[in-house]
């Protein structure tokens, strides 16, 4: 009854990374920097794969949707944050604050699936070779792809449903540069302890099963690269599963921070600087940790480069 003459708030206004007006241009001009090298390199990568016959391998398959999703993680967040620096008033609506973040929601948690599914596919090509081409099948590999897909689907479902339980009366300001859970719980008029629950169960879950499959499988990796013995081998193996780490580290360690992390000890700025890793700065990232230092991929584009001069 004490709702009935409370007006409820149907825009935002997302706080952004800055409120100093002389860091708003610089910043402008580096991310829109930093989101035309996330484009060129996530499409640019994919495009490769698409193209050459010789990339249509497991491997480069989840390769490619890895960088198609980061391209959607990127273009969900980062043109919203861009125009908002030059945006005097910042204002989102409620449904369009929604939509962000169920892209936001599923992407992000495609992306946790399709590093433990790359995980796996490493662990099987080094350490089961001669089973490679019988366990990692198309098949499979295209199974593995659609239940990434689905569960960032359902995941995101299951959290947007709870958000429209929610009511916003008080304050419209989200400190935050997106639409993000977390802070939509913060600004709540209504008891957000059940979203959180369902946050801490549902994330939590989703992120303990994907590290654990990725650090059990790089651990085998690791373990089979020893047994060897062969220095060339060893290199080139603790080079190419260091960088994967290296990113996963990037991608999950903020993730752990924001959606695990109870909540009260969080500080907004604090959250901010964490969401930059997984939603600027991997995208731009993984094509140069994960290409780069493929020499399929190396070839592949240099022969492409020959073929269009």
């Amino acid at each position: 009854m004490e709702k009935d003459n409370t007006t409820l708030l149907t825009e935002f206004v997302l706080r952004g990374l800055t409120q100093q007006p002389q860091w708003k241009l610089p910043l402008f001009l580096l991310f829109l920097a930093v989101y035309l090298m996330t484009l060129v390199g996530n499409l640019g990568l994919i495009s490769l794969i698409w193209n050459d016959p010789q990339l249509h391998i497991p491997m480069y398959l989840f390769l490619g949707n890895l960088a198609f999703v980061d391209t959607w993680l990127s273009s969900t967040v980062t043109p919203k944050m861009l125009m908002n620096f030059l945006d005097k008033s910042k204002m989102i609506s409620l449904p369009q604050c929604m939509i962000q973040f169920f892209s936001f929601a599923i992407s992000v948690t495609t992306e946790c699936f399709l590093l433990a599914a790359m995980a796996y596919d490493r662990y099987v090509a080094i350490c089961q070779p001669l089973l490679y081409p019988v366990i990692m099948t198309n098949i499979l590999c295209f199974r593995l792809l659609v239940l990434s897909f689905v569960g960032g689907l359902i995941h995101a479902i299951i959290h947007e449903s709870f958000l429209f339980r929610l009511t916003f009366c008080n304050s419209n300001i989200v400190h935050h540069f997106y639409c993000d859970v977390i802070p939509l719980l913060k600004i709540s008029c209504t008891d957000p302890s059940l979203n959180y629950l369902i946050i801490f169960i549902f994330s939590g879950s989703i992120q303990v099963f994907s590290i654990v499959t990725i650090l059990i499988s790089y651990s085998l990796v690791l373990f089979t690269i020893l047994r060897k013995k062969s220095e060339k081998g060893m290199r080139k193996a603790f080079s190419t599963c260091g960088a994967h780490l290296f990113s996963v580290t990037l991608y999950y360690v903020p993730l752990l921070f924001m959606y695990v992390h109870p909540a009260s000890s969080q500080a907004d700025d604090q959250d901010m600087i964490f969401s930059l890793f997984y939603t600027v700065i991997i995208p731009v990232l993984n094509p140069m940790i994960y290409s780069l230092r493929n020499k399929q991929v190396i070839d592949s584009l240099k022969k492409m480069l020959k073929r269009n001069i």
